[in-house]
């Protein structure tokens, strides 16, 4: 870590972070410094230009997510310092990249989606697949890679089947998801990516305005219809809810696994009471680290006194959900896997206007799969060394590439 001088003296030096690619499940010192010493100071990163401000503590960061002075869609064209060297933020109308009333009214549409009904109509088709899924490693044999047999195909297959995809169909789907979060040759592979899924999307919201049916694709075609969103609009949020109820859902729910098979007592426990599931997942969100780095920022939008400093107008401002999972002044002992934490929740989802849309079927797949996997396979084990796990790298979220068990 290198530090920078500055011309403010009252302002917090400029740290430059490069966030590299961290050992499985370790926690990245960088943000266990700065949470501990400085836990509002300033950082560079290694693609753009500038400077921004880095917000590590759990009220500091809900602090700053849910206050209408910061705004995400002033990001949009802006040069900021950034993790990747492609900016992820586009004048197109993503839910992740507008403010509110803008913001509400995407929301509210996408929202009629993700209902309870939704859910429950949806549960059965995932426990079916992952008992499917599972049927074909159980017959291939032990060993097996479980990010491979399990938790890269289901999660594309729900949300697949989510935004209206035929069921048999979401293979096709497949390849997208990794490259559109990947900052390794983030031009060619994310601009692929994103041309084919863009591509899949037109042609699926095309064919529910002829055939309408109580999915995503046909609430927004609806809502295409009716004037209440564009077609970019609509096209940007189902690409949305793709990727996140993809790529992520299978990292998070893999490193979820790990966490498990290395830590035997925790894992023994859930066998020993699976209603236990449900608060071992929120815990297992808090625990695991799930990206790397930080993820959108927002702008001051007039000067703003946060944790002793004056963020001034314009200034970059990326909030730190991993950092603030592990705040020891809210979580004690926060490297800890704890299924009995009391306390407030974590933020793995984020917080206020931008709280993830798909948090309820993230947890319901992790849910599934946690449940399924210990109730099959009650000898499940790591086929090789904890150290030996390979976890991906140059991504922006963090999760196995492979997780090889036997039983």
């Amino acid at each position: 870590m290198t530090l920078e001088s500055t011309s403010a003296p009252s302002s917090p030096a400029i740290r430059f972070w490069p966030v590299e690619d961290l050992d499985r499940l370790t926690p990245d010192p960088f943000l266990d410094e700065v949470l501990r010493d400085e836990p509002v100071t300033r950082i560079r990163l290694p693609y753009g230009s500038g400077h921004a401000w880095l917000v590590t503590r759990y009220e500091d960061v809900r602090f700053v997510t849910s206050d209408p002075r910061f705004s995400r869609e002033q990001v949009v064209g802006r040069p900021v310092t950034t993790m990747a060297p492609t900016p992820v933020a586009s004048h197109t109308a993503g839910l992740q990249y507008i403010d509110p009333p803008r913001h509400t009214r995407l929301r509210r549409v996408v929202a009629r989606a993700f209902t309870a009904r939704s859910m429950e109509r949806l549960r059965p088709m995932t426990e079916r697949i992952a008992n499917q899924l599972l049927d074909a490693m159980e017959e291939a044999g032990s060993p097996a890679d479980l990010m491979e047999c399990l938790h890269t195909p289901l999660p594309i297959a729900v949300v697949c089947w989510f935004l209206g995809v035929d069921e048999g169909d979401w293979r096709a789907w497949a390849g997208n998801s990794e490259a559109l979060l990947s900052k390794a040759d983030a031009k060619e592979r994310n601009q692929a990516a994103r041309t084919a899924t863009r591509d899949r999307v037109v042609d699926l919201l095309c064919r529910r305005r002829d055939e309408p049916r109580d999915d995503l694709a046909g609430v927004l075609a609806e809502a295409t219809a009716s004037g209440e969103i564009t077609d970019d609009e609509a096209i940007s949020l189902a690409m949305a809810v793709y990727v996140s109820g993809g790529h992520a859902v299978r990292n998070n729910s893999g490193s979820m696994m790990y966490a498990l098979l290395t830590h035997p007592e925790q894992l023994e426990r859930l066998r020993r009471e699976p209603a236990l599931v449900p608060k071992a997942v929120e815990e297992l969100y808090r625990y695991v680290p799930h990206r790397n780095g930080v993820g959108i920022p927002r702008i001051a939008l007039e000067d703003v006194e946060l944790g002793g400093h004056l963020i001034k107008e314009g200034d970059v401002v990326y909030n730190a959900y991993v950092a603030a999972n592990r705040d020891p002044e809210v979580f004690p002992s926060p490297d800890e896997l704890d299924f009995d934490r009391p306390g407030p929740g974590h933020l793995a989802f984020g917080n206020g206007p931008h709280f993830c849309l798909a948090a309820l079927m993230a947890r319901m797949e992790a849910d599934v799969m946690i449940t399924t996997v210990l109730r099959r396979f009650p000898d499940l084990r790591l086929a090789v060394a904890p150290d030996e796990v390979e976890f991906q790298r140059e991504g922006l979220i963090r999760g196995p590439r492979t997780l090889p068990v036997r039983w």
